[in-house]
């Protein structure tokens, strides 16, 4: 079995912690289930976050998916001028037997625009 990365991300409608618990914890079940991935496959997750979210930290709200014992990192995106804002990015890295051209990259929400030769 391989190690992939499966990339992802979603806009919040608000910073609000409600929000970002239900946008982060989408955008990873939809991750999981377009790649079949299951939690014993998960090696770790990366999440950056745009500058203006605030309100808490990605890999705690992915903590409600049972993500305890997955080694979870935030960290802060960039911040050019003129990007989306409210955007969590997410990099899902885990063994799968999925080909690098079968692995599903998955942008939910507004975050479609930031890569739409991979969006679904």
């Amino acid at each position: 079995m391989k190690v992939r990365a499966f990339r992802g991300a979603t806009q919040l409608a608000a910073d609000t912690a409600q929000e970002m618990e239900s946008a982060v914890c989408e955008l990873l079940l939809e991750i999981f289930r377009a790649n079949s991935i299951e939690r014993a496959d998960l090696i770790s997750i990366l999440f950056t976050a745009t500058p203006d979210l605030t309100c808490e930290f990605p890999a705690k709200t992915a903590r409600a998916l049972d993500l305890g014992a997955v080694p979870l990192m935030c960290a802060v995106e960039i911040d050019v001028h003129g990007a989306l804002s409210r955007v969590i990015r997410v990099m899902v890295h885990a063994h799968s037997d999925l080909s690098l051209e079968a692995v599903s990259h998955i942008y939910l929400r507004g975050a479609q625009s930031l890569r739409r030769d991979l969006a679904q």
